[in-house]
């Protein structure tokens, strides 16, 4: 190679940062060294999983979300905190939000979803979605006024049955004990549909008595500032509400949604086993906006646990494609589904195990925290966990 490889990776999520952390571990030639740039839009990674303990205040912004420029310190990745505004794909080239351009000889889409608040009448005026860490902060800050107004109680109605939904009303209704009048709001027939049954079983229970209303087979008609109108049976009721979360849908992100690449029936893009997007083998795709069936034919599901698979992939196949080496086939491997479901219980399947309560939290927290992007922040975030139980009994 006369000049140095671009490798421009859009997105700091689990796929993109990932990817950037992994292709900086790979034996390039020192000659052959590429230039890496992450973008995002944030200044911070998310560790989407524990985004719900900041509720309750069990974690802290810097456990959850430490700063990119922290991750990649040493490691000779550069990281631009910008939007992206548009994606030349013949070009080869990135135009950010900030006026910034950047060209690439490999592109990595890795933007992710957001929550769509457009499908239903005052969900963008009068909704919270919980999906970002402003998204925690305001709801923290609501939860904040409605605690210190007086009210005797504070009325929560959470729309979406899935995993998001069903965790975050757990959380809430823990932190709001007695005062809190939860609601979570599915329009399907049962809560996490795609979820084992022994974990729906326990979050069915664990709603159940922390005193959470099901209202299944439940749409939403509109929403104001203080009243929520939902449709069962024909019949639309309008009930008093302080607060509505919503957390249904994922929206493609614009600069994506743009691109005239060959997509799924789902509107996802279309990609290869190596997880290449179809017709431009320079462009790598992966996580939510990826429509991917892995080397053996198996659906890939959007989760956090599969893009940080994809990930290892994507920077194994970016420099074996720089290095003139073989392109690796994705191999997706479940290893089950953990959710939490109040400050000290949780809910675990997988690899044989069916795990609930307390050690199903003692065992997502260690997972969570072997998956951490860097051993620094593992070793910071791990420390703190242990020592807490101490600096408690101290402050008492």
């Amino acid at each position: 190679m006369t000049s140095r490889q671009k490798i421009c990776i859009l997105g700091g999520g689990f796929g993109g940062l990932y990817t950037a952390l992994r292709l900086s571990k790979l034996p390039w030639p020192k000659a052959e060294i590429p230039e890496i740039v992450l973008v995002d839009q944030q200044d911070r990674f998310l560790f989407s999983p524990l985004l719900y303990e900041l509720v309750t205040g069990e974690l802290q912004t810097w456990e959850v979300a430490p700063p990119y420029e922290e991750l990649l310190a040493n490691t000779g990745i550069r990281f631009h905190q910008s939007s992206v505004s548009e994606i030349d794909l013949e070009g080869r080239q990135v135009t950010l939000g900030d006026g910034a351009t950047l060209a690439y000889d490999r592109l990595v889409l890795a933007l992710g979803g957001e929550t769509p608040m457009d499908w239903v009448p005052g969900v963008a005026e009068h909704a919270l979605a919980f999906r970002s860490l402003e998204d925690a902060n305001r709801l923290r800050e609501r939860l904040r006024i409605l605690e210190a107004s007086g009210a005797e109680k504070i009325r929560v109605a959470v729309i979406g049955g899935g995993y998001s939904g069903v965790e975050l009303a757990c959380k809430l209704a823990e932190r709001l004990g007695s005062r809190g009048r939860l609601r979570l709001v599915e329009q399907a027939t049962e809560i996490l549909r795609t979820s084992p049954e022994h974990n729906r079983q326990v979050a069915t229970q664990a709603l159940s008595d922390q005193g959470v209303w099901l209202d299944l087979e439940t749409t939403v008609e509109s929403v104001t500032e203080n009243t929520l109108s939902l449709k069962y049976r024909d019949q639309v009721d309008i009930i008093p509400v302080e607060l509505v979360l919503w957390t249904v849908g994922v929206r493609m992100n614009p600069a994506v949604e743009a691109l005239s690449l060959k997509r799924s029936d789902r509107n996802r893009i279309a990609i290869t086993p190596t997880l290449q997007a179809i017709d431009h083998p320079e462009v790598f795709a992966l996580g939510d906006l990826a429509e991917c069936l892995d080397a053996e034919g198996q659906q890939v599901p959007a989760s956090a646990q599969a893009a940080m698979q994809q990930a290892d992939y994507v920077g194994w196949n970016i420099w074996a494609s720089l290095t003139e080496r073989p392109l690796l086939s994705f191999r997706y491997q479940y290893l089950g589904e953990m959710m939490t479901l109040g400050t000290d219980k949780a809910t675990l399947t997988g690899l044989g195990l069916q795990l609930e309560g307390e050690m199903a939290h003692v065992a997502r927290r260690l997972a969570y925290l072997y998956r951490m992007p860097t051993l620094d922040h593992q070793i910071r975030v791990g420390l703190n966990w242990i020592s807490k139980p101490l600096r408690d009994i101290l402050s008492v």
